[in-house]
């Protein structure tokens, strides 16, 4: 494999995180408020834009699904 073919496929590889993981990762979000979201996965489209993935009991965050699904969140808000 190439170092350019390395390159691709690390850019394309997916980042999990648990809960925690993301809120240490990214201190502009909180426990509350991403359990908050999650709970309402279902009716503010976050289970459908495949941002959340659930391992049992253990929920994970794909987090470049997230960032774009919390963009396209914004922007619904905007008239």
């Amino acid at each position: 494999m190439s170092v350019e073919q390395q390159t691709e496929a690390v850019q394309t590889a997916w980042i999990y995180s648990t809960v925690q993981q993301f809120t240490k990762r990214h201190p502009a979000f909180t426990v509350g408020g991403l359990r908050h979201q999650i709970f309402h996965a279902e009716t503010n489209e976050l289970a459908k834009s495949g941002a959340i993935v659930r391992n049992g009991r253990r929920i994970l965050i794909k987090e470049a699904a997230y960032f774009s699904w919390l963009e396209s969140q914004s922007s619904k808000g905007v008239k």
